[in-house]
């Protein structure tokens, strides 16, 4: 079946069932890796992507649930000011160590920050509990997120 999804700005075509996991036409369809396969269960975050900008696992999200919604995933990320802030927080802190859930932890972080633009440790906790890091960098994730909110409060 031809669905139109709404991608990183972009409308693109794809022949899926209605019921097929976001995440495999993003990964094997249109060639979006950013986002990974974890635990298949919703339960890692490393699937995650934003749709209407808000945070989803793209392994239990079908398609039917997103057509005709704005997805933006990972790779896009990076365009808005929200998104640089927090990639180039993440790399000054040296935040990724094998990097394998670093995708889904920006995204949530970007969420974040945009509906908390100044979160304290407690509200960091819980927006970024749903990611799971195999590295234990969630010292440097917190603080990578806090520094992020200081750049975005110095440069309008």
């Amino acid at each position: 079946m031809a669905l139109t999804l709404h991608i990183n700005g972009r409308s693109v075509d794809v022949d899926a069932a209605p019921d097929t996991p976001l995440l495999w036409v993003l990964r094997d369809e249109l060639g979006l890796t950013g986002a990974k396969f974890g635990c298949g269960m919703g339960l890692c975050g490393v699937c995650t992507v934003h749709v209407a900008g808000e945070p989803v696992r793209a392994c239990l999200t079908p398609l039917a649930a997103v057509q005709g919604k704005s997805i933006t995933t990972i790779e896009a990320a990076g365009e808005g000011r929200i998104g640089r802030a927090v990639q180039s927080a993440w790399l000054a802190l040296g935040v990724a160590q094998c990097g394998y859930c670093q995708a889904g932890q920006i995204m949530s972080a970007v969420a974040l920050l945009r509906a908390t633009p100044q979160p304290s440790d407690d509200q960091i906790d819980a927006a970024m509990a749903g990611n799971l890091c195999r590295c234990g960098t969630y010292p440097r994730i917190r603080a990578a997120i806090h520094q992020a909110a200081q750049q975005l409060r110095e440069t309008p």
